[in-house]
């Protein structure tokens, strides 16, 4: 696909700044999903129960998180090799509109709909 110059460059600006805010947060949530103290004379039960919750909840969104970075990690290889707005099926162009809903997409909507 011939992606005008100027719009790669944007997708590619907004990549790198969602793969940097990805990062960012990583740095910040991993005190979230430290491992609960079992300790019941300095936490109560109810207040474990909840912090367990919270660590479970961190940990999904931190997987999530890391799942979201090799996926912009992906989408940047194909901006370096080219490939960045086709799609795997058809080889078609990605809808610009499509690419600015989501960075990563790698399906035009008419694939995307049919794999559905």
């Amino acid at each position: 696909m011939d992606m005008v110059k100027t719009d790669l460059q944007r997708f590619q600006s907004l990549l790198l700044k969602l793969q940097a805010e990805l990062h960012s947060i990583g740095e910040t949530s991993q005190q979230a999903e430290t491992v609960v103290e079992l300790d019941q004379a300095r936490v109560g039960r109810l207040s474990r129960m909840d912090a367990m919750q919270a660590q479970a909840m961190s940990l999904e969104t931190g997987r999530r998180r890391r799942q979201q970075l090799v996926k912009i990690t992906a989408a940047l290889e194909r901006v370096c090799n080219g490939d960045y707005g086709e799609c795997f099926e058809c080889g078609e162009a990605i809808n610009p509109r499509r690419l600015e809903a989501d960075l990563t997409a790698t399906l035009c909507i008419v694939c995307a709909e049919a794999q559905e």
